[in-house]
């Protein structure tokens, strides 16, 4: 089982993959980045949860 991610993580996240879907990829270290770059969040560990959950939506996209 996972970690259950929280309501605050999914939106931005989805925000995120809205409204700059070319600039993330199935790369996390990547994603971490560019999470870094657009938005602003306050803590390393939530930017790094957020950039998971992007990099998970982004393989979902891909598979589909």
């Amino acid at each position: 089982m996972g970690r259950i991610k929280t309501t605050q993580v999914k939106r931005t996240g989805r925000k995120l993959v809205g409204m700059h879907t070319n600039k993330f990829s199935s790369d996390f270290t990547h994603n971490k980045k560019q999470v870094d770059e657009t938005a602003t969040i306050s803590s390393k560990k939530l930017r790094n949860v957020v950039a998971g959950y992007v990099t998970r939506l982004t393989r979902r996209q891909s598979v589909s």
